[in-house]
């Protein structure tokens, strides 16, 4: 009875469930296009955002654009009793104070990541990786106020004197050290920014040098070379696409920084070619002076500063994909 009731039950028909592919491919091509919809939609808002922001700061620099014309980028005048306005002085700082601090920032930013992928031990990277991040999150005015109490009176007690007889009186660099130790300037805003951009481009750089495939450093260790051959031959051409994406992404920080180079540049409408002597930024000029503008063509004129330092911006960063676009072509990608 046993086996007869285990037969009948073996042979008794299986009930299947019914699949609609059809409606289930529908469905996933449904959900996919809605997908892909919202995420362009995401990229076309940042586009037209960035569109209306530019727009916009161009709209209210028009009277100062109109009234000054091409002079106002080639004019160091700043005169708000007399209404005359030039946009030189500011871009000039803005560019040299982002020039010193890429040329500081750069090499110790490198030294600092060879350093943790290649040559500490262990036990010692995770601790310094971990400072270096969070010095990035430090506010700026922290920075500021650090520079302006501390620093300051550093470069004006030791640095800027050593300065000035070491390197004023060369024939050619002698401009650019010479001056009264005031301690504020553009040379102290630029290591002032060189150290706030310091963890970002090293994080950066940290982070593509740790992709570098072990075979690859490890071939190059057996066939003799040293630390610094590994890094400059294979490391470096290995991840050079990121690292000079990480290099202007702090170049951008440095651009665009307000309060820490407001505390330390020293905020003069001047021209000069000493490093040491006070100077004035695009972001800092806007900081200090946006409250007090009492006319239309004065407030007019530092918006169309800010839509130079957005033009500035724009440049720079096209200038980075322009280098990466030729990095990728000679790849062969």
């Amino acid at each position: 009875m046993a086996i007869g009731s285990t037969t009948s039950a073996a042979l008794k028909p299986v009930r299947t469930r019914h699949v609609d592919l059809a409606a289930i491919g529908a469905r996933d091509a449904l959900l996919d296009r809605l997908f892909k919809g919202a995420f362009a939609t995401a990229a076309w808002l940042v586009l037209i955002v960035l569109i209306a922001v530019a727009v916009s700061m161009l709209w209210g620099g028009r009277q100062a654009f109109s009234t000054f014309g091409w002079s106002f980028l080639i004019s160091s005048d700043w005169d708000a009793v007399q209404q005359k306005f030039g946009a030189l002085v500011p871009i000039y700082g803005t560019l040299v104070t982002a020039l010193i601090a890429m040329l500081i920032a750069v090499p110790v930013s490198f030294g600092i990541a060879l350093f943790l992928t290649e040559v500490a031990p262990n036990w010692m990277r995770g601790p310094v990786a971990a400072a270096i991040e969070l010095l990035a999150g430090i506010p700026s005015i922290i920075y500021g106020m650090w520079g302006l109490f501390v620093f300051v009176p550093f470069m004006a007690a030791y640095v800027i004197p050593f300065l000035n007889a070491h390197l004023g009186n060369l024939y050619i660099l002698g401009p650019l050290f010479s001056g009264p130790p005031l301690g504020i300037g553009m040379l102290t805003a630029g290591i002032v920014l060189a150290i706030m951009v310091i963890p970002f481009i090293s994080s950066v750089m940290r982070d593509v040098f740790l992709t570098v495939p072990s075979r690859l450093k490890e071939s190059a260790y057996a066939l003799g070379s040293t630390t610094w051959e590994v890094a400059w031959d294979v490391v470096l051409p290995y991840t050079r696409t990121a690292v000079i994406g990480g290099v202007f992404l702090g170049l951008g920080r440095a651009l665009g920084e307000t309060m820490a180079v407001t505390f330390v540049l020293g905020n003069a409408h001047q021209l000069t070619a000493s490093l040491l002597m006070p100077g004035n930024s695009i972001a800092a000029t806007l900081a200090n002076e946006f409250t007090e503008a009492d006319s239309e063509l004065y407030r007019s004129s530092l918006i169309a500063l800010a839509f130079l330092l957005f033009v500035v911006t724009f440049i720079v960063l096209a200038i980075a994909k322009w280098m990466l676009m030729r990095l990728a072509k000679k790849q062969g990608s």
